[in-house]
């Protein structure tokens, strides 16, 4: 098990509903696929540091988790995939 560190970026417009299932969604799929999320930090609306997509905020969310070396591939798979998702990064610790 691998310990892993995802920064994600979420459209700032959407709903708290919408916002609060996105993260859901992507702790499950962590643990769905043997995998322990550590924490989720939600840092809220920040102004970006460059426009993206003609937008200047959007809502950040870092989480910590650990993994099989596999698994944040697929989870860069759902996050391509995710109309919610502006920008992610993947690292490991």
């Amino acid at each position: 098990m691998n310990k892993y560190e995802v920064l994600y970026i979420l459209y700032g417009e959407t709903s708290d509903d919408v916002k609060n299932a996105t993260v859901e969604k992507f702790s499950q799929l962590i643990a769905e696929n043997g995998g322990t999320v550590t924490t989720v930090d939600k840092w809220g609306m920040k102004k970006y540091a460059y426009p993206i997509n003609y937008k200047t905020e959007g809502y950040y969310v870092l989480m910590n988790f650990e993994s099989a070396p596999a698994l944040p591939a697929e989870l860069e798979r759902q996050m391509r995939n995710d109309e919610n998702v502006v920008r992610f990064m993947v690292t490991r610790k």
